[in-house]
């Protein structure tokens, strides 16, 4: 039998590629021939080419959202959403031979929502962007195809807006929902309810938070007058300091990446002026880390006070550099800054003449002004005389506090895989390679790639405690691990949390704790192993991959004895003609 498969997600293209892969070898199991296509409009060249679809006897298109069908006219097709043709490929497969229907343009319009469907608008955000943003997303889709309502989902990316929400869009809304982990821009959403949420809220409990979405959502300003629920204020400051956070990363991996090419050429090689590598230097260290600081204050403070607290914000990350305070100060000059722009705002009245120079004058000066004197006369000396104890303490520090330190920032990056304590230590760390202490910054990474990686070994080391779904999504976390994406490990832990949680932790604090002995310091704030190939980025790279490759294998062993094996599964035979 030959089988055209195509799948397509629109919000991310590691569920289109998992997909896609498992489907292709339950078929190959089968003895089918098998063409594939997983849609990318960056590269309409990998389309499947007409006669290719006109040579298969069905198609299996496994998608969410629009599909161009116009090529699939005349053939026998077979639609499934990624979430459920992901529960039992060798189902739909069975399925599919079946009840696979001929295409017919005019028999097939596109899905309209009822009207008396519920209407609800979205956005995803993490802070780094890549994996909870587009999970999230497609959870929330699905669980809206279930419940028969009526969803668009804007994701915020760490390439940006995409699938952006219109304007007609938002007016016919009943509800927006927030799915973020970090600070969104309301202004477009004045006067519409609005429900808040986090991204892994969304991922687990998706119908739920659609429900309550509609239930509870509740109209706020767009200036962030304090009427959002009381449940957000009670997550606010670290959801601040994450959206700081998320807007300082690409900075600092910019920086961090420049500085490590800076080294190609040898550790010391920037010092002679007017060579590449001091260039290099110039860019990274000179320019990117310098804005590192203001940026991460300076959002901080947006976050808590809108645009009237960036200019104030910035000015005392500025100056937190400046002073010595470092990303610590730096944190400390961005609270400060949003919440004396966020009181201006609030409890300074003006004759309505002068209300519009609130925003673009009175704020900036007086938020500025307390915030750079607090930080001069204040803040900024006992700051800095921590931040450097803090630099010589890690710097100095023993053996045994070194491994202590390398456990605890290991065990944190693999509690919850991405979210608010992973977090947390990548945080701490990526903060400590603007003081040159990289030290740090090598076990947190190394101990984030542990989960997924750990998890994939396992299931070749213990195949057949695994179905074969798990098999083929092993290699999937193999790969996402190898690139420093912890997120990797969320359908393993999904499914069994307290074996996959602590296997992870004993395998990440085991790798945390050897890259801190091993003196391991790492330049570049992520791209996991693929940093290892630019040379001088890190140091004793072959005791930094063996810290990686014990972890990764106690996390496989451990998992490998706890795990319950799963029911046997019967393989479907080939029809036999």
């Amino acid at each position: 039998m030959k089988l055209a498969i195509v799948t397509s997600c629109p919000n991310g293209m590691v569920t289109s590629v998992l997909c896609a892969r498992l489907l292709d070898a339950a078929a190959q199991r089968q003895g089918w021939s098998t063409s594939v296509e997983v849609v990318d409009a960056a590269h309409p060249e990998r389309e499947l080419s007409a006669a290719t679809i006109e040579a298969a006897e069905w198609v299996l298109l496994v998608a969410t959202g629009p599909v161009d069908m116009t090529r699939f006219i005349g053939k026998k097709v077979f639609r499934i959403a990624p979430a459920q043709a992901l529960q039992d490929v060798e189902d739909v497969l069975r399925r599919g031979a079946v009840e696979a229907e001929v295409y017919v343009a005019a028999e097939a319009p596109p899905v309209v929502a009822s009207a008396q469907a519920p209407r609800l608008v979205a956005v995803t955000a993490c802070p780094t962007g890549v994996a909870h943003t587009f999970m999230a997303a497609e959870a929330l889709q699905q669980a809206a195809k279930r419940l028969g309502y009526d969803l668009q989902v804007e994701t915020q990316g760490s390439v940006g807006a995409r699938n952006p929400l219109s304007a007609a869009a938002i007016a016919e809304a009943d509800v927006v929902l927030l799915a973020a982990d970090i600070e969104v821009a309301t202004e477009r959403f004045a006067g519409k309810k609005i429900y808040r949420c986090g991204t892994g809220i969304a991922l687990k409990q998706s119908e739920a938070t659609l429900k309550k979405a509609l239930a509870e959502g509740v109209v706020e300003s767009a200036a962030g007058d304090g009427k959002a629920p009381a449940k957000q204020e009670k997550s606010g400051v670290y959801k601040h300091l994450l959206t700081g956070v998320s807007f300082m990363l690409p900075m600092v991996v910019a920086g961090g990446l420049m500085i490590a090419l800076s080294f190609v050429f040898g550790i010391t090689a920037f010092k002679e002026e007017g060579t590449l590598a001091a260039a290099l230097m110039q860019i990274g260290g000179e320019t990117a880390f310098k804005l590192m600081v203001p940026l991460l204050a300076g959002y901080i403070a947006w976050s808590i006070a809108d645009r009237p607290g960036l200019a104030p914000g910035m000015i005392g990350g500025l100056l937190a550099s400046t002073l010595g305070a470092g990303f610590i100060g730096g944190i400390v000059a961005g609270f400060i800054a949003g919440y004396a722009a966020k009181a201006i705002s609030r409890y300074v009245a003006l004759p309505q003449s002068l209300e519009a120079l609130k925003p673009i004058l009175i704020i900036p000066l007086f938020a500025s002004l307390f915030t750079g004197l607090v930080m001069i006369y204040v803040v900024g000396k006992p700051v800095a005389g921590m931040l450097a104890a803090l630099t010589h303490f890690l710097d100095s520090m023993g053996t045994t506090n070194a491994i202590l330190l390398g456990v605890l920032l290991g065990g944190m990056m693999c509690v919850d895989l991405g979210g608010p304590i992973n977090k947390a230590a990548y945080a701490f760390s990526v903060g400590l390679l603007a003081s040159q202490s990289y030290a740090p910054m090598a076990a947190t990474m190394a101990a984030g790639m542990v989960p997924p990686i750990g998890l994939g070994i396992a299931t070749f080391i213990a195949r057949r405690k695994f179905a074969q779904t798990e098999r083929e999504a092993g290699k999937a976390a193999l790969v996402l691990g190898l690139c420093f994406i912890s997120e990797g490990a969320i359908p393993f832990a999904a499914k069994d949390p307290l074996r996959v949680i602590p296997a992870s932790i004993a395998g990440g604090a085991l790798t945390g704790a050897l890259s801190m002995y091993f003196g391991c310091k790492l330049m570049a704030p992520h791209g996991g192993l693929f940093v290892l190939a630019i040379p001088n980025a890190i140091n004793h790279a072959l005791l930094y991959l063996l810290a990686i490759v014990a972890g990764s294998l106690l996390t496989a062993v451990v998992y490998a004895l706890v795990k319950r094996p799963e029911a046997v599964e019967l393989a479907l035979e080939p029809a036999k003609a």
